[in-house]
């Protein structure tokens, strides 16, 4: 029996073996070499003149992040509370916009943030401009939303928001009524049964939300090129830019992705380890 399962195992070990790990291990190799083959950390060191992108890029997936908790909890929570044919609904609307293409769904964000898009030339028609002008003596034609931080955080905020809702709302659904109503029997209020017994036990749902938002926004490229217009450069537009751009250089792209590689994966032990302790707390 158990050399059936291990045989079994046989394509999952491969496919990771060859699709995982090599690939790491490539990444590896290019980072610590040079173009002529030498090893080198030369390719660390010249990651210095990028602080700015770095910088930019987590505080705007931290930004995001934050923006999608404070969304995504009391959505999660409200849902969580109604009974099951809104949960159900409420659920196939929320992965909707999942089953539409990523590209297509940043695409139309573009429409609606342009100079001209949606947005402004419904404020233009309801007088919005005429009255802002008139008081305060400016010409405002549009509003610039679009090639802006806003507009980049806007984009990660509705492509990864049903990531952070989806486990906040699965640990809270399943969580032990009985416990609530032992908490209201002992005298306690609805803000205190939230503070002393749903936040608690909800935070893995909650860690879990962070890590599932956090990671593909510090790593995005395809928002903050489409939205951002290529002047809000974030770390995957620059790691993007080393392999295919005129800045041909996979050595210092390689670089850059080990080390955002161990910096999430740091983050991430972290968070699980938060999560850890407070689960054990609240046990006991």
């Amino acid at each position: 029996m158990k050399n059936k399962r291990s045989l079994f195992a046989v394509p999952y070990v491969g496919w990771m073996a060859l699709f995982v790990v090599a690939p790491i291990i490539m990444v590896v190799i290019y980072a610590f070499s040079t173009a002529e083959g030498g090893f080198t950390f030369e390719n660390f060191a010249r990651m210095g003149t990028y602080a700015a992108v770095f910088t930019r890029s987590f505080w705007l997936a931290i930004l995001a992040t934050l923006i999608c908790l404070l969304i995504g909890y009391p959505a999660a929570y409200f849902i969580s509370r109604e009974g099951p044919r809104f949960q159900r609904i409420a659920m196939a609307l929320i992965m909707l916009p999942m089953w539409m293409n990523f590209l297509l769904r940043t695409y139309s964000w573009m429409s609606v943030l342009e100079n001209n898009g949606l947005l402004n030339r419904f404020f233009s028609a309801i007088g919005l401009f005429r009255l802002i002008n008139g008081l305060f003596g400016t010409s405002f034609e549009y509003f610039p939303m679009i090639n802006t931080q806003g507009a980049v955080v806007l984009g990660m905020v509705y492509n990864y928001l049903p990531f952070m809702i989806l486990p906040i709302y699965s640990v809270i659904e399943k969580m032990d009524r009985s416990l609530l109503e032992a908490a209201r029997d002992l005298g306690a209020g609805s803000a205190r049964v939230f503070r002393k017994v749903i936040l608690p036990l909800s935070l893995p749902g909650v860690l879990s939300g962070v890590t599932m938002v956090f990671v593909p926004s510090v790593s995005t490229f395809a928002i903050s090129r489409l939205l951002g217009g290529g002047t809000q450069m974030m770390l995957g537009d620059l790691i993007e830019q080393q392999f295919l751009g005129g800045a041909y250089n996979p050595h210092l792209g390689a670089a850059i992705s080990l080390v955002m590689m161990v910096i999430v994966v740091v983050c991430m032990v972290v968070m699980n380890h938060f999560g850890e302790g407070e689960e054990q707390a609240v046990m006991l």
